[in-house]
């Protein structure tokens, strides 16, 4: 099964098709509705005022909507929107080539935040507080500063990382959000939408099979949702039935909690080699062979979102759900492999 398929992140050919998929208001966002409701209000207001909205950061699990609504707030509020990522932004000339090319009222929107270099950050903070840019030209005792005046801006900040971001930078943001998992019924309202708009008939209980199977992630729901038609028009079938949406699913390897293999071989692995933890996450993804960082931005939180591992000081700890679900009796943490390796 293809690794990605369960990830939230969104994978380089998915672009296109994602996009497609993407509602284009706030009215036409599904979920969050208390995030939803009070953006409204500010969007109103900024609208009312005419002024930029205030510099927004979103934060949480990857696939959950936020580069979504970086662009709703750019069309809500008749703006442009600029893309970028921590990741590129690697010296102060890069951030502020984008900054000086911001026209009135537009959006910059920067994801994985927290990966945005200390030395560019710097650049970040009188751009946002003061709406300026102190550069420096020259170098020794012929170094000069030179201010420029920079046009008004927003800046949504999308991060999965929230703590590592530092608290100067976190504190110029005047709209925080956290996004939270989708439950079943988002989710299915999600695949009707995205089915609707790919032409692909649905049953509502083909849908809410898919939806339980999405990890409370819109991104996963669509990406399974594409995967499924792939298997019932090959299949030969007109729509996507319960029964059709459960064999296919199931070919891919996702059970009815939404877990992939490597789900259960995270879980597998801290109650057979680990007596059910705690064990540190290091320690797990060696014995996975798997990076940390995907342990802990893509697997970890739907696992102990959903109950079957617990974070306690000295690690990670599974739980009785998670005995249940591999078909094993509960135990006491630290009790000891299951299996010595001896025959």
């Amino acid at each position: 099964m293809d690794e990605r398929l369960l990830a939230g992140a969104l994978a380089p050919e998915e672009h296109e098709p994602d996009a497609t998929l993407r509602p284009r208001a706030l009215a036409e966002f599904v979920g969050q509705a208390k995030l939803k409701e009070t953006l409204g209000v500010f969007l109103q207001a900024a609208r009312r005022r005419q002024e930029p909205l205030d510099h927004v950061l979103l934060f949480g699990p990857p696939g959950l909507g936020k580069t979504t609504l970086a662009h709703i707030i750019a069309r809500e509020m008749g703006a442009q929107v600029r893309v970028t990522a921590g990741p590129v932004l690697e010296k102060a000339g890069d951030l502020a080539a984008i900054l000086t090319n911001l026209g009135p009222g537009d959006v910059l929107f920067i994801d994985e935040i927290h990966r945005v270099p200390p030395a560019v950050e710097e650049i970040l903070y009188p751009a946002l507080e003061d709406g300026k840019l102190d550069l420096v030209i020259g170098t020794g005792p012929a170094a000069r500063t030179v201010e420029l005046r920079l046009q008004p801006f927003t800046l949504v900040g999308a991060t999965t990382r929230a703590g590592l971001l530092s608290q100067p930078l976190t504190g110029r943001f005047g709209i925080t959000h956290r996004l939270d998992y989708y439950d079943t019924e988002a989710l299915r309202k999600i695949v009707l939408r995205s089915a609707e708009i790919l032409g692909c008939p649905i049953d509502e209980d083909g849908a809410v099979e898919i939806a339980r199977r999405s990890r409370g992630t819109p991104r996963i729901a669509n990406r399974l949702l594409r995967r499924v038609r792939d298997f019932v028009e090959v299949a030969g079938e007109s729509r996507i039935s319960a029964a059709g949406a459960r064999g296919s699913l199931d070919k891919l390897e996702v059970d009815h909690f939404g877990l992939d293999e490597l789900d259960r071989r995270i879980l597998g692995t801290i109650v057979e080699r680990f007596g059910g933890g705690p064990v540190g996450l290091s320690a797990l993804a060696h014995s996975l062979g798997e990076d940390k960082g995907t342990l802990e931005d893509l697997y970890e939180p739907f696992l102990l979102q959903s109950g079957f591992l617990t974070r306690t000081p000295k690690g990670r700890v599974a739980t009785a759900l998670a005995y249940r679900h591999l078909g094993l009796p509960p135990r006491a943490p630290g009790a000891g492999p299951l299996f010595d390796g001896t025959v």
